[in-house]
């Protein structure tokens, strides 16, 4: 006779880590590289138990199935999952104390746990460990983001099993719970996602479900929050379906609180298909507008013709009044050949400082400088030392005898490196002047 056996979430994990390494064969998912999707031995039962011993915890049963049926860590989330050893070396708080991290933890009760930590010019090092293990306690690392984030495993309270993202104790950045209740759930969302060729830079940190879940969450949800948290999830999709654009549409057409995720998303899969919130946003008298229409071109229509929204910025020069949109209106239109020193005139003489960087920069691949001489004459009059310094970085030395008596002044700065002296000598060259002429009185 035979008997039909069913599969355990143990089974399916082993499956989909095949169907993971075959899926990214050239390991350019973040973090497999170092993992390649292999797991190191299994634990025995006896090691585990006396690991836990040793420690005085009991870990969560998920996490001690992965470490017994499938690998004591290996591949996994970002760099992977630290074997039980490593995990124990990488955690400096005590396993045993208790817990007070929790989801939703507002920001003042943040700020007021980690004041210590935050503000901690006149504390001592073993009050600072002390702080730090309070706020970390009750939780193992098992792995590493890279840089100052790491994974760390809830291991008593309330909310026992859970992953944790951690980062450097900022002001207002509560760490992070993500949306699974145990190890194994994180762990099999991360192999469905590497299988379905989701986008999973930041795993974990969207709200869980395919298009259809997350429209179901957004249209049933209880709160604004919740609907943000169901859009914002849809940035794992490296493209969307096409209800899923008419659902979007239906979004920004509402002028919800969500609409310019919506069209983010909408122009993510499509710059054709968001077009017209794109213009209505470039044309808006909002500068918010302005500035979020800027980002959008940016981040998705690089690969696209832009030059019907190019013709709306250049006409919408006169509103910007900011670095951060000037410095976007400069991404934008960088590879266009639309900026020009006459057009960023305006910027380039401007009284604030920030905004005239921004514009030094943007105006960087310009080839109209030697023509517009006046323009950089009347900037360096009214700018100074610092001006001049930021051209010479980002546009290098524009050969006018109208602009040597700033070169000259900034000379004795820059005749000591190769690469800048290169320059100087270059623009002297092109003038016909001799070489010693920066340094004569």
């Amino acid at each position: 006779m035979l008997f039909w056996k069913k599969e355990t979430q143990l089974d399916r994990i082993k499956n989909k880590l095949e169907k993971a390494m075959r899926k990214d064969t050239a390991f350019l998912v973040f973090g497999a590289s170092s993992h390649k999707y292999r797991v190191y031995e299994k634990l025995t039962t006896k090691e585990l138990a006396d690991w836990q011993a040793k420690n005085k915890v009991t870990l969560p049963e998920p996490y001690t199935q992965f470490l017994t049926r499938v690998g004591n860590g290996g591949a996994g989330p970002y760099y992977g999952i630290y074997s039980i050893e490593k995990a124990a070396s990488y955690t400096d708080s005590a396993l045993t104390t208790k817990c007070v991290l929790h989801p939703g933890m507002t920001k003042e009760e943040w700020n007021h746990l980690t004041e210590p930590l935050i503000n901690d010019e006149d504390i001592s090092d073993l009050e600072y460990d002390a702080a730090r293990d309070r706020v970390l306690g009750g939780m193992l690392c098992i792995g590493t983001q890279g840089c100052e984030y790491d994974m760390y495993l809830v291991l008593e309270g309330k909310h026992r099993g859970k992953i944790v993202y951690t980062s450097g104790f900022y002001p207002d950045h509560p760490f992070f719970f993500v949306y699974e209740d145990n190890f194994l759930d994180w762990y099999e969302r991360w192999l469905d996602e590497i299988i379905l060729d989701y986008d999973i830079a930041w795993f974990g940190s969207k709200m869980p479900g395919d298009e259809n879940a997350l429209i179901q969450v957004y249209q049933n949800a209880p709160n604004e929050e919740i609907k943000s948290k169901a859009l914002d999830g849809m940035f794992k999709f490296k493209k969307i379906s096409q209800p899923t654009v008419d659902f979007l549409k239906n979004v920004a057409d509402q002028g919800q609180k969500d609409r310019i995720t919506a069209i983010q998303l909408i122009c993510k899969t499509s710059v054709d298909a968001g077009r017209d919130y794109l213009l209505e946003l470039l044309h808006s008298d909002r500068n918010e507008d302005l500035l979020h229409a800027l980002q959008i071109l940016n981040w998705y229509g690089k690969s696209v013709d832009l030059s019907e929204f190019i013709k709306v910025i250049v006409q919408s020069l006169g509103r910007v009044h900011d670095p951060e949109t000037l410095r976007h209106v400069g991404y934008v239109l960088e590879s266009s050949g639309a900026i020009t020193l006459q057009n960023f005139a305006p910027f380039l003489c401007h009284t604030d400082s920030n905004i005239q960087s921004a514009a030094i920069y943007a105006t960087r691949s310009c080839n109209d400088k030697s023509e517009s001489w006046k323009i950089i004459q009347q900037m360096f009059m009214g700018g100074g030392k610092e001006v001049v310094k930021n051209t010479i970085q980002y546009w290098g030395i524009i050969p006018h005898e109208k602009l040597l008596p700033y070169y000259k002044a900034a000379w004795p700065e820059y005749k000591s490196n190769h690469n800048f002296r290169e320059k100087f000598m270059g623009c002297l060259k092109e003038l016909n002047l001799p070489d010693d002429y920066f340094d004569k009185e």
